[in-house]
């Protein structure tokens, strides 16, 4: 009896692992690419002038 539950703990475990590697992807990332830039300049760094 006890064999038969390591067995089957075993092959669930395993059955689990394979499952996972190949299963489909559950990764919800953001959508990644060049992003425009929002933020404002150092006027002082691009404008020696000022």
């Amino acid at each position: 009896m006890r064999i038969t539950k390591i067995f089957t703990s075993v092959i669930t475990y395993v059955s689990d692992a394979a499952s996972r590697i190949f299963g489909l992807s559950d990764d919800n990332y953001p959508a990644t690419g060049t992003q425009p830039f929002t933020g404002d300049f150092n006027d002082k760094k691009h404008n020696p002038k000022a």
